[in-house]
């Protein structure tokens, strides 16, 4: 089981975990997924953080260079919604973020949209 697979698991389920995801993307502000995106590329990890849009291999995050990214606080904020701590989260992230765009792309719509496309895989 990938530790995207036990956060899922953590957070109750598909159903408990797209009620969890969407109050997640509240800790990332009003674009969500591309806010996040928009970050690494800002850090300088845009690299890092197109391998998880992308179809092909993650490259791996470390729990410095996403507080660098997204800071402290909001690492703190987000590894506690999901129940990880701050180096787990380093590692589901990628995974996450791939999972959420599918066909290497980030989807168009809402947060609901994407977590129901999500879901339905």
């Amino acid at each position: 089981m990938s530790l995207f697979d036990g956060v899922l698991n953590a957070l109750g389920g598909e159903s408990g975990a797209m009620a969890d995801l969407q109050a997640l993307a509240g800790h990332f502000g009003d674009g969500g997924l591309q806010t996040v995106i928009d970050k690494f590329h800002q850090g300088g990890l845009g690299d890092i953080v197109q391998s998880w849009v992308s179809n092909g291999a993650n490259l791996p995050v470390s729990p410095e260079q996403l507080q660098a990214v997204l800071g402290s606080e909001q690492v703190t904020k987000v590894a506690s919604a999901l129940g990880v701590d701050t180096t787990q989260l380093a590692s589901a992230l990628p995974e996450l973020i791939h999972n959420l765009t599918p066909d290497g792309q980030v989807p168009q719509g809402g947060l609901s949209d994407i977590l129901g496309g999500l879901f339905k895989a």
